[in-house]
């Protein structure tokens, strides 16, 4: 990287010929608008696929994939959540509802993603065509607000960052659809305000659909100052009458937004009996008192739980994390925002694409897009709330990012020093640089290790008849490796996995499934194995 920005500084016109002809390809084909967002989805896809044989299709690992995976299943099969299961004592888990019904906790669109892929063959394939989707969506969005090579550019080193290599694409931990929302929201704001068309506000209220099925949150904090530019655009003087605005933008959006928390309202009645109880806070409620997501939540006393894996992750892991995140001072939510930001920023644009970012102040003398800068840092603030971050709670910020880089790219490009174009050099270092630096960005959070549950999986599946493997953990355990995850239907499930509570009798789980074999496997253990278990039945 150093090494080309040196290099264009010194020799700017380096492969000036070349490059000035794929530049004017790039913008020949960056005019036809929808071809280059179509090119850009399909390129996506292209590419990843084609990476197939050196990074294969990911398996889960974390609790979150799990759960989101669990929602995919029940909704490929035409369900929004499935019954409580009588032995769901031996089946419960992290970020999953086994009362009053048996589902993830999470918001329903991550799992949709993952259910069109499963019906489609498997859950990955929606991951893929989720961040095909992502790309499309931040080339229209920037397209509202750059001129359109720049927003071709934006769209392209975003798939380079996220769409091959980085964990939104190779896990299924999400990310993706909540970008789509974002950018959906961000790139309706400017062509509402210019043609006041009920199509842009239609998609508008699908981002806000979007981000509310995926990060409420965020997507809440996100769409904020859209929402009050917009007001205040609609009650200005000089704006348009009013019975032009209400059948073009009011009654279109509102009626979207009506028809969302309709669902939404459905979906909860389902999951929680609650229209108004959301299953995470159902959850949240049931496991995870001591340790609320928001910082001005009340923690109450630790709950005890029947299982030693439970008291390991909430009364441990996930109670000191909370508490780490929890601001005592004005310094230290200063700390934790920086924490935050430069979290995002590894992630999305370091070190290549922070270069753009060095225009900051011309950028900030732009009128057009200062809205942009201002949104960016009342996320970032309103982000401190919560008590962790990962990158993909920011998803509704990606597109607004990629824009601010491209307005930097677009200030970058006509610096000069005297009359040599430094500024064309170093943007074209910096686009080379992201082309080879994208397979070597490291995933920030390394994975708890699922290899032995995959292969007993696998091994498991060849053999005839149904199986149920119960788990039984050591005392050292890694809370953060759960091996207890089962499928939408439990019963007509290949396999069963189910856990071994010291206090808990196992007896009616075996007589409830005293038609499949039985096997017991210790995954702490240096080489888990399944063993037959052979203890007798009580009748």
């Amino acid at each position: 990287m150093t090494v080309l920005l040196v290099a264009a500084v010194c020799v700017p016109q380096a492969g000036g010929r070349f490059f000035g002809a794929v530049e004017r390809f790039g913008s020949r084909l960056a005019r036809r608008k929808a071809l280059a967002i179509i090119l850009v989805a399909s390129a996506g896809i292209f590419l990843r696929v084609a990476m197939l044989p050196l990074v294969p299709v990911p398996t889960p690992e974390f609790h979150d994939e799990f759960s989101y995976l669990l929602a995919a299943d029940t909704f490929a099969h035409g369900r929004l959540t499935n019954p409580p299961h009588p032995m769901r004592i031996y089946f419960d888990t992290m970020h999953v509802n086994q009362v009053p019904t048996y589902m993830s906790k999470y918001p329903p669109a991550q799992g949709a993603a993952l259910a069109l892929g499963q019906v489609l063959g498997h859950p990955w394939i929606g991951v893929l065509l989720s961040v095909a989707a992502m790309a499309a969506a931040v080339v229209w969005a920037l397209q509202g607000w750059l001129p359109p090579p720049w927003a071709l550019l934006g769209g392209a080193l975003l798939l380079l960052r996220v769409g091959i290599f980085g964990y939104w694409i190779n896990s299924y931990w999400g990310g993706a659809v909540a970008a789509l929302g974002g950018a959906l929201v961000i790139g309706a704001l400017p062509r509402i305000m210019r043609v006041w068309r009920a199509r842009d506000a239609v998609i508008l209220g699908l981002g806000v659909a979007i981000l509310a099925n995926s990060r409420p949150f965020e997507g809440l904090v996100f769409c904020a100052p859209v929402v009050a530019v917009l007001l205040f655009w609609l009650f200005r003087k000089q704006s348009r009458p009013w019975r032009q605005t209400l059948p073009r933008v009011v009654a279109p959006f509102c009626v979207v937004i009506l028809l969302c928390g309709t669902f939404m309202a459905y979906y909860n009645w389902r999951g929680t009996e609650n229209p108004l109880l959301f299953p995470y806070t159902a959850n949240e409620r049931l496991y995870e008192s001591s340790a609320p997501a928001l910082l001005w939540q009340k923690a109450t006393a630790p709950i005890r739980y029947p299982n030693a894996q439970f008291d390991a992750f909430y009364n441990g892991w996930n109670h000191d994390t909370w508490q780490e995140g929890r601001p005592a001072s004005v310094g230290e939510a200063i700390r934790l925002l920086k924490r935050d930001a430069g979290r995002l920023v590894r992630f999305l644009l370091w070190p290549e694409l922070c270069v753009p970012f060095l225009m900051l102040f011309w950028i900030l003398q732009d009128r057009r897009v200062r809205f942009l800068v201002a949104q960016t840092t009342i996320c970032f603030c309103g982000f401190v709330l919560v008590a962790w971050f990962f990158p993909h709670y920011a998803a509704p910020l990606v597109a607004t990012v990629f824009a601010l880089a491209m307005q930097g790219f677009r200030h970058l490009r006509k610096v000069t020093w005297r009359g040599r174009p430094i500024g064309a050099g170093v943007s074209r270092a910096v686009v080379i640089a992201a082309v080879l630096l994208a397979p070597f960005h490291p995933m920030d959070y390394p994975k708890p290790g699922m290899a032995n549950r995959v292969r007993i999986a696998t091994e498991l599946e060849k053999m005839p008849g149904k199986q149920l493997v119960i788990v039984r953990y050591s005392a050292k355990h890694d809370a953060n490796a759960e091996w207890v995850y089962n499928r939408a239907d439990i019963d007509d499930s290949k396999i069963v996995w189910a856990r071994d509570i010291p206090s808990v009798d196992l007896a009616p789980l075996l007589t409830y499934y005293r038609d499949r074999s039985v096997w017991i496997v210790e995954p702490d253990s240096s080489l888990p194995e399944p063993r037959p278990y052979s203890a007798p039945l009580k009748q």
